[in-house]
């Protein structure tokens, strides 16, 4: 599975997994059934707008990389430049939401950062592991292995 289809299968998992999660945490805090959801839904929609863009990019500078596959290092940098790029607008619409200070929203947030790094390694790893890597994580052909597969009539 490659492209857009691929990158709407692994949004649409992850966020459905991040939802319930989430809500179940809020509620768990001690927050209504209706804020949690309206909180994990809203951070949801944050979530899968910066998923497309950051994977989107992720894989145009993995495309340009000479050393292909995902090894744990670029697992480790994916990982972090997609909670990165997620904390600068999570932390406010937590903040908003809740009616607390953009400090105690991260303070807040610290918990849900360190889960979602941790979930978001684990996550992509395992969706790489069932339905394989994608174009620009694949090695290229060796041309010996192209000429027997030309040979071969494939």
């Amino acid at each position: 599975m490659q492209g857009w289809k691929r990158r709407v299968v692994y949004v649409t998992l992850y966020e459905a997994i991040a939802i319930a999660l989430t809500g179940a945490v809020l509620f768990a805090l001690g927050h209504s059934p209706m804020h949690s959801l309206v909180a994990s839904v809203g951070a949801s929609v944050l979530a899968v707008v910066w998923n497309l863009i950051f994977n989107a990019m992720f894989e145009a500078w993995e495309r340009r990389q000479t050393v292909k596959g995902r090894s744990v290092r670029r697992r480790i940098a994916h990982a972090i430049g997609f909670e990165g790029g997620l904390i600068v607008s999570m932390v406010p619409f937590f903040a908003w939401w809740l009616e607390v200070t953009l400090w105690e929203a991260f303070v807040m947030d610290l918990g849900f950062i360190v889960f979602f790094l941790i979930y978001t390694f684990v996550f992509a790893w395992c969706f790489d592991r069932i339905f394989g890597l994608p174009a620009s994580a694949m090695p290229a052909p060796s041309k010996q292995g192209a000429a027997q597969a030309c040979a071969a009539g494939q």
